[in-house]
Order: C-alpha cells, then structure tokens, then sequence
C-alpha cells in the first residue's frame, strides 16, 4: 500500500472511530478476540490458554499476536487511534496511566464483583496496582518479576570466583564494593589481561565483567541501575502509585548512575554505542559478558544457550546491607473500543485465573500472579534443576520496590532516555540529570 493510500485509510479509520465517540464498545459474547503480547517465550502457553478457553466456551475463539516490546507500544496506541487496537491486551504499569489519560480502557469493577473474582488470590499488592485514581479496577494480574544476576559459572570459576562469592556481594557508590571487584575481576581483554590486573586493555575487551542493554531509563533502571539506587534509600517519585514529582536531582541517584557509568570508562562495560540493535542476553549466550543482571521473565532465555553452565545470583547488598529489587507485575487489559466486550471480559477473567495461570506455571518462564500458581512455577524450574530462590528471595523479604506508576511516561521517557544515555556515553555528568529532572516536573504543571 503507498503512503497516500495509506494515510486516507487511516484518516478513514480515524474518523470512523471518532463518530462512535470513543465508546466503551458493544458486549457480544461470541466471535473472536483479538489479543495480543509481546513476549515470545510465553506465545506457547497462552496458546495454550486460548484453546482450554474455547473447548470451554466454543463460540469465542482466541486470535494471539505476538510483536516485539520495541514496536509494541506504537502499535497499540496506533491501534486505539484508528479504532483498531486488539479487544484484549498485555498491559504495564509504566503503560497504563497514559492510558486512561485517553479513556481507552475498560473498567472492570462490576465485572469482578458480579463473576465473583478472588482478588486475594494474587500475590500480595499485585491487585492494587492496578487500581486508577479515580479507584476503578484496569487490569487483571497475569505475573510478576524480580532481578537478579544470571551469570557464567565457569568463566566465574576459571577467576576464582565461588558461588558464594556471587551469592554475598555488597555495593556503594563510592567504590563498588565487591561488585565492582567481581566485575573488574571477570573483565577479561584480548591478550587476556583482567580488569584487574596490570596491563589490562580497557579499548580491547574480549570479554565484559557486566552486560549492558542500554541505559534502561524509560523503565526507571529496572534491570540496569534501579537495584542499586534503591538500597541508598532514593524512591523515582514523591509518593507511588500517581506521584507529581520526580527525583532524579537527588544526589544518591546521581552517585549511582556515577558508578555505574564508570563501569563504562574502566573498560568493565560496553560502551553504549556498541550495544545499539545487539541484544543483551544474546551476548551473553555468545560468551561476549560474564554477568547481565536481568529480570525473571528472562529464565527460560538464559537457560536455553548452549555451553553456557548459567548460575542466578542475588543483586548486591547496599550500603545498609540490604538487597533491592524492582517489583512489577503484568496485567491483561480491555481496550475499551472493543465490540465483543462480553468475551473480552471472559477471556481477561479466564487469564486471571488459575486454570490458565496453572498452565503458565508448568512451562517455566515466569512466575504467574496467583500465589499458589506461583509456587507450582518454583517447582517447575526445580524440575529443571534451575535454582530461582534469587528471584524468589525478595519478595519473601519484602525488599522490593514498585517502579513509578504515573502519568506523563511516555513524554518521561522522551527526556530521561537521551538525558540518561548521555551520562552513560560520557557527554555529561550524572549531575546532568537535575536539569532533566526540571524539564520532567514540569509535566505536572502544565
């Protein structure tokens, strides 16, 4: 299709959605659904899923589409512009404030009262973050996820390195801790050399201490810096859910994002612009890194490379000896232009529920939102002798934390991500970040 022909359609399609007038659609209980995700690893279960439900209501079917996080988001919002987005979809906590801005999406709250919906069910919180400010209910918890370490066993035991070792690190700003020594320990240079000892080549690396996918700021760090920040006591916003301030002038976050930029200049880490279009866990699998500290969701991906004998460990003890971890949790949403809302809702129940969550469970990949189908996942991962307890641990601890949830993420994104990447690419100092910082408060005034 040529761009004129294109362009009419949508405006087409653009006007047509706007004389329905933004709609919370029609509630047909039959046909099929639209429903998509992002993620691939989990395409299988939810295939799965989709054929269960319709053996059990035979007049719905289930059509998944599965498209990359990177053209995800663009997608559905290009979707809800033109009156096309999928009745059902994976939704994000850093997602759907901006969402609701725009009243796309449906409100569940008789829905879950009339079919009875156990929200105690869910792991502790998760059914609360989903709740908007104006206290009506957007999503249905599907899973939820921690950080942690994964990291190569044998190139950790050809440095000296223990399980033990990997398993008790502590961090501070200042120096690294033991952190840095293990990264800079496992640094290894093209002739050889380690970061840590004389000679080393910090413009030659073969091998990096720790992997880099980018500055992360558009998630607030989840998987790259937030694990450390957090231990220094710093918190994004001002109150969370719906805070109206951002910190990312305050000098504990600056030290931090300092370290880890240093990492860079030592020659521990990629520099930024050899990561463009690579994908972080890939160079790992490659033997390219010795540690990527990662999310949960990315189990199944690390434990799947070939000659890689991977161990998980617990992200580093800050300065007040305690560990920190990134807490989210997904959830399935209703677009709320959706025509077939009857089956929507069915389907979103049925996701929520621990007849699909079960499923999810048994494929080991991550850990589903009800406690119970949670626990059979940990048993899964036994099963395939993959210890997950560093996941696992903090959120028996409770030293996790809720990234923001808060309007204006996309615009946040737009002036944190380049701001953030400059530090990171050495173009500016982490103090840099106060005056982003501003320029993200403002959103809140304007």
């Amino acid at each position: 299709m040529n761009k004129k022909a294109f362009t009419a359609v949508a405006a087409a399609a653009l006007a047509l959605s706007a004389c329905s007038g933004g709609s919370a659609g029609g509630n047909s209980a039959t046909g099929e659904l639209d429903y998509w995700l992002w993620d691939a690893n989990q395409l299988p279960a939810y295939q799965q899923c989709a054929a269960d439900f319709t053996k059990a209501n035979p007049d719905i079917t289930v059509k998944i589409t599965q498209t990359g996080w990177d053209d995800y988001w663009s997608r559905i919002n290009n979707g809800m512009a033109s009156g096309t987005a999928p009745d059902v979809f994976t939704d994000h906590l850093s997602k759907y404030p901006d969402f609701l801005k725009t009243n796309q999406l449906l409100a569940l709250d008789d829905a879950v009262t009339k079919d009875s919906v156990d929200l105690t069910q869910y792991n502790e919180g998760l059914a609360d973050l989903w709740v908007g400010p104006d206290g009506k209910r957007y999503g249905l918890p599907k899973d939820w996820d921690t950080v942690a370490l994964f990291y190569n066993k044998k190139m950790a035991a050809d440095a000296g390195i223990t399980a033990e070792q990997m398993g008790s690190l502590d961090w501070n700003p200042q120096d690294g801790g033991s952190y840095e020594k293990i990264i800079a320990r496992l640094t290894v240079d093209k002739n050889g050399k380690r970061g840590d000892e004389a000679g080393f080549d910090k413009n030659n690396v073969a091998v990096y201490g720790l992997g880099l996918k980018g500055s992360d700021a558009d998630s607030a760090g989840q998987t790259q810096w937030s694990y450390l920040s957090a231990t220094t006591g710093w918190t994004a916003t001002d109150k969370n859910p719906w805070g109206t301030h951002f910190n990312y002038d305050d000098p504990n976050l600056q030290a931090t994002i300092d370290w880890w930029a240093s990492l860079v200049a030592k020659g521990y880490m990629p520099k930024l612009e050899t990561t463009v279009g690579a994908d972080v866990a890939d160079n790992f699998g490659a033997g390219k890194a010795a540690i990527n500290s990662h999310g949960s969701w990315m189990i199944g991906q690390y434990t799947g490379y070939e000659g890689i004998d991977l161990g998980i460990a617990p992200t580093p003890q800050g300065p007040d000896g305690e560990r920190a971890s990134m807490f989210n949790g997904l959830a399935d949403s209703i677009w709320a232009g959706t025509k077939k809302k009857d089956a929507a809702i069915k389907w979103v129940e049925y996701l929520a529920s621990t007849d699909c969550q079960d499923v999810v469970a048994s494929k080991a990949i991550v850990f589903p939102a009800i406690t119970t189908s949670s626990d059979k996942a940990a048993e899964a991962f036994k099963a395939k002798n993959v210890d997950v307890s560093a996941f696992t641990q903090q959120v028996k601890d409770k030293t996790t934390f809720t990234g923001p949830i808060t309007d204006n993420a996309a615009k946040i994104a737009g002036i944190m991500t380049p701001a953030m990447d400059a530090v990171l690419s050495g173009k500016s100092p982490a103090s840099s970040l106060t005056d982003a910082n501003e320029q993200v408060n403002a959103l809140f005034t304007e």
